[in-house]
């Protein structure tokens, strides 16, 4: 038997942690209704991930494959 899939809303909200580890937030759903919440937390950095990787290593660009298909591009 097959099964029914819903899609989903996801909903992404960036929220400070108010005293006593408390997040408040203001949602488009019904008193009562369920909802999964994910926490994440995130670098005061907006890109602190992506330049890290960046400055980690530049072997990448180091492929005389990649090298030759640009070159001929």
């Amino acid at each position: 038997m097959a099964s029914i899939v819903k899609p989903q809303l996801v909903l992404k909200y960036d929220a400070e942690v108010l005293a006593e580890g408390r997040i408040e937030l203001l949602v488009p759903y019904a008193e009562g209704e369920r909802v999964v919440v994910f926490v994440v937390s995130v670098s005061t950095e907006p890109f602190a991930e992506l330049t890290e990787a960046a400055e980690s290593s530049l072997d990448f660009w180091d492929n005389p494959l990649d090298d030759q298909d640009w070159n001929n591009a």
